[in-house]
């Protein structure tokens, strides 16, 4: 995906089973985060980055969604735990991270795994992608500050 295309309607399935699509969010703007793992010192940073942020977000007409290859119930205790208000997508069958292109061969202590790119896409009012932040250029304790700029 790239600057002006037209972000997936179907996100998936977030933390309580709900089917989440972009239009239920027309109007306003989305950042759509995706990140390796729940409860990881990465995720979790950047997750809590997001929360202490989340009301000048909704401020500035934008929701927060994110994204990881883990489960619902994964997500409910990384949800519970951290006091996170926005939506989590358990995208388990890999089906928005591989259509995002945010899904690929990692490398870590010189083991390859296939692994989700921490990547965050800003999502205009009418579904058009109008920014990437790329993972070399996200910042994960202070990734609102990022955002709002």
């Amino acid at each position: 995906m790239n600057i002006g295309d037209k972000a997936p309607e179907r996100l998936g399935l977030n933390e309580k089973g709900e089917d989440i699509l972009l239009s239920n969010y027309r109007g306003r703007k989305v950042i759509l985060y995706f990140y390796p793992k729940d409860n990881t010192s990465g995720c979790t940073a950047e997750a809590c980055s997001l929360r202490d942020h989340y009301a000048e977000f909704r401020a500035r007409g934008y929701e927060v969604i994110g994204v990881s290859v883990d489960s619902a119930a994964s997500h409910r205790k990384f949800i519970d735990k951290y006091e996170l208000p926005f939506t989590l997508i358990a995208d388990t069958d890999k089906e928005l991270v591989q259509a995002m292109g945010v899904w690929g061969e990692k490398s870590m202590y010189g083991r390859k795994y296939m692994g989700t790119f921490r990547t965050t896409f800003v999502i205009d009012e009418n579904g058009i992608i109008e920014q990437i932040y790329l993972p070399k250029q996200i910042k994960t304790k202070t990734h609102a500050e990022q955002l709002l700029g």
